[in-house]
């Protein structure tokens, strides 16, 4: 079974209320469908029912099954203006100013919902700017307990040379950090391991990615990610990692014993951590065209319940599936 009918079937098993925002967009709506027919959650949309259900028949979708919740007549708007109020004090947000973008912003509505529990999760970004995203949730839903930075990760499910590199691969961060510190590489590394055990259940081992593999070059973004690999050691965590080693090093067997030999991970690293924004974004997206690969993402971490953003390129399946992983992330 490949890895996304896993988590699909983990969906089923939980039935949770997935808030997808971006209700006016036609592929939300085609998802909204599958979703419901699949029972992969329960969909909860953004928006006037009556335009949204006419929208729906135009295109042909069925909205039986799903939620629509208009934030104009929501009878826990006042709640959700106070509680936005309270967390935006510091900045002088008035209720005027908190109701208008709680009636305007759907992400910052369904950020909300989450917030309150009203929603296991939410998935937007298909008509709307990462930053955008990111901004409702950071300032709604805020950060995990212990945690400063929020990243991204995408699941790589791979259709071609399983046998040497395993079904599933995780890269980070692709969307989120342009120029990580090597604080920032290790949040990232630990919650990239944290992910892979919670979403994908494997065993993590991590690679902390660079053009240097165990000091064959010296360069200033070198260093910072051998520190990053000093401060995982220091955090004393749970999980095997590698920092500073090149693609061929983690990902190929005889490359890793020979350039890092005696590591757990060189060789066999199924989380690699790249070194800036520029290489993880160019590198997931080359394996995804080059080799043919799934990419199911970007996965937000680091966030204190799950909200996930999708490409505004996305496909309907796109939606499918980060419903089901937000889902399963929810538990």
């Amino acid at each position: 079974m490949s890895f996304i009918s896993e988590v699909r079937e983990k969906a089923k098993s939980l039935n949770n209320r997935i808030v997808l925002p971006e209700s006016t967009d036609e592929r939300v709506l085609k998802a909204t469908e599958e979703i419901v027919k699949e029972k992969l959650s329960v969909p909860v949309l953004i928006g006037n029912a009556e335009e949204l259900t006419k929208q729906a028949q135009e295109l042909g979708v069925s909205l039986e099954g799903a939620e629509i919740i208009d934030p104009i007549n929501f009878s826990k708007l006042d709640e959700y203006v106070a509680k936005l109020v309270e967390l935006r004090s510091k900045k002088g947000m008035t209720e005027e100013q908190a109701k208008e973008i709680l009636t305007s912003d759907v992400n910052f509505f369904g950020a909300m919902m989450v917030k309150f529990g009203d929603a296991a999760g939410m998935v937007s970004g298909s008509d709307s700017p990462t930053a955008n995203v990111l901004k409702a949730a950071l300032q709604v839903v805020g950060t995990k307990p212990g945690m400063k930075t929020v990243s991204s990760v995408f699941l790589m499910e791979l259709k071609d040379k399983i046998e040497e590199y395993g079904q599933l691969l995780l890269f980070g961060d692709c969307a989120v950090i342009p120029e990580p510190t090597s604080e920032q590489l290790a949040d990232i590394a630990a919650s990239a391991a944290e992910t892979a055990k919670s979403v994908a259940g494997v065993e993590p081992k991590v690679a902390l990615m660079s053009f240097s593999t165990k000091g064959s070059a010296r360069h200033d973004s070198v260093d910072v990610v051998v520190e990053a690999g000093k401060l995982l050691t220091e955090r004393k965590v749970d999980f095997d990692f590698e920092a500073e080693l090149q693609a061929d090093a983690a990902l190929v067997n005889a490359v890793g014993a020979k350039k890092a030999p005696g590591s757990k991970v060189a060789g066999n690293a199924n989380i690699l951590i790249f070194p800036n924004l520029a290489a993880g974004n160019i590198g997931y997206k080359l394996v995804q065209r080059l080799a043919g690969a799934e990419a199911h993402g970007p996965l937000l971490q680091g966030l204190a319940a799950p909200i996930n953003d999708l490409s505004r390129g996305c496909s309907v399946s796109d939606i499918t599936n980060l419903t089901a992983i937000t889902s399963v992330q929810a538990g």
